[in-house]
């Protein structure tokens, strides 16, 4: 698998927020949307203890403000960038916005392994596999750096 600059830096976007909603006191976790032409669309971060909503996860926060600040159809053939790759309700989100391509940093076997708890055990390539469109999903990009963040995170 290989990467460009802006993946990596789409990426460091997604991690950045990921140590902002811990900041905050949320659950680790960031994203980051891209167009097709690589122009970051926007970022947002998992909001679920300080928006006291147990589906605020970092994907479905940024689905929701990229509806409401960006023009219809934007989502269309982009790109998400997600800090840790995105659970089965996120990904399915994901291909209900029209995003055709996932790029996560931390695997999910990193996320349960770093943080345990809870656990939905369904790969995101694994939820869409049979979907069509077809939805690309690739990683690991910059996993330790996600890593790094997830282990900060005290439950």
């Amino acid at each position: 698998m290989s990467f460009n600059e802006t993946d990596t830096q789409a990426m460091h976007l997604a991690i950045q927020a990921s140590q902002l909603a811990l900041d905050n006191g949320d659950m680790p976790f960031g994203a980051a949307l891209v167009s097709k032409s690589g122009e970051v669309l926007i970022v947002d971060q998992n909001t679920q203890n300080s928006g006291k909503d147990c589906t605020a996860h970092a994907e479905l926060v940024l689905i929701r403000n990229a509806q409401k600040k960006l023009p219809q159809g934007a989502m269309q053939g982009a790109s998400i960038y997600a800090s840790g790759e995105p659970c089965a309700m996120c990904t399915g989100a994901i291909f209900w916005a029209g995003i055709e391509r996932i790029v996560y940093a931390a695997s999910q076997e990193d996320i349960l392994q770093t943080l345990g708890g809870n656990s939905l055990p369904i790969r995101s390539f694994e939820v869409l596999r049979d979907a069509s469109p077809k939805v690309t999903v690739q990683g690991p990009l910059m996993r330790q750096a996600a890593i790094n963040v997830l282990q900060q995170f005290k439950n």
